[in-house]
């Protein structure tokens, strides 16, 4: 049974610490606090806190106005909200400027198809900011790291987008590994036949296939890619060397986010036999998310197919 965490709680007690140490830090909501969890912070920071109401696109402006003003604004609500709804107000008066505002998009992939579903499933959003320029992107693979990035973005001068997840969220057995934007870290690493890159809440999934292949004498390395910009383009190209072989996996849209980033950098720097695991390019049904991560081809019986066919494609 996988241990499940609670991202959105992560954050917002990791807020609730940055204000105790730094007063420019507010929260911008658009009627989102009950997605955030965000009413313990209401309660002990009421003048950190602004709700604009059902109206992203304001929100960001407004996050936009206080970091013009020199506080460091985070904007949080549903991920699609952010990056699809208020898109032109983060590219042209966020990215644009380059302010201090930092994006907090909850519902980061299928995993909210049990409550609320495909309206609130969110498997576009890496793809639509990694397209813009200037702004960092962070994908945590559980409740521990969100906490690690906030702290992370809140040091970042400029734009910067963080993916939290549905509040039930896995918990991966990995909190010794250290956290440091910008650079992968290994999860597992039973050896060099291949490399599983993984990015996001579905990291268990990546280090259970890791075992299996490992049982069946095929040794990978499990890299977790928190950060999809800056991309670690040294780190991955290390890897990515001694393999010439690679999985990634994903709870987004194949086009755009973590394949996306590993196939275009083996392209230009080291090329690689490489299989894309994620969102096929469609649209999801609603459901239980475990289910549905299975349905959709993002399971660990998944994950290791895929690793046979990539070595079979490498040695033929």
């Amino acid at each position: 049974m996988t241990s499940l965490g609670n991202t959105r709680i992560a954050f917002i007690e990791t807020m609730i610490e940055l204000v105790e140490q730094d007063p420019k830090a507010v929260l911008v909501c658009a009627d989102s606090v009950l997605v955030v969890k965000g009413q313990d912070f209401i309660r002990k920071y009421p003048d950190h806190f602004i709700d604009v109401g059902i109206a992203e696109q304001n929100a960001v402006d407004c996050a936009a106005g206080l970091a013009a003003c020199g506080l460091i604004p985070f904007v949080a609500t549903y991920a699609g909200f952010i990056t699809m709804r208020a898109c032109e107000q983060v590219r042209t008066f966020v990215a644009y400027p380059g302010l201090n505002v930092k994006l907090v998009g909850a519902n980061g992939g299928i995993g909210a198809g049990e409550r609320e579903g495909v309206t609130h499933q969110f498997f576009e959003d890496l793809g639509i900011v990694r397209t813009i320029p200037g702004i960092t992107v962070v994908v945590p693979a559980d409740a521990d790291q969100v906490r690690h990035a906030t702290r992370a973005i809140h040091q970042v001068k400029g734009p910067a987008y963080l993916r939290i997840g549905s509040g039930r969220d896995p918990v991966v057995d990995c909190e010794e590994i250290p956290f440091e934007l910008g650079r992968i870290r290994i999860l597992a690493e039973h050896g060099k036949d291949i490399i599983l890159f993984t990015a996001g809440f579905v990291a268990n999934r990546a280090l259970l296939a890791a075992e299996v292949l490992s049982k069946e004498g095929i040794k990978a390395t499990v890299a977790d890619v928190h950060t999809l910009k800056p991309l670690d383009r040294k780190g991955i190209v290390t890897l990515l060397k001694k393999t010439n072989a690679a999985v990634t996996i994903e709870d987004h849209n194949i086009i755009g986010g973590l394949g996306s980033a590993i196939a275009e950098l083996s392209a230009e720097e080291c090329p690689a036999y490489i299989k894309r695991l994620g969102i096929q390019d469609l649209y999801t049904r609603s459901g239980n998310p475990e289910s549905l991560l299975d349905y959709y081809g993002i399971g660990v019986k998944d994950i290791v197919t895929a690793a046979h066919t990539t070595l079979k494609r490498r040695d033929s």
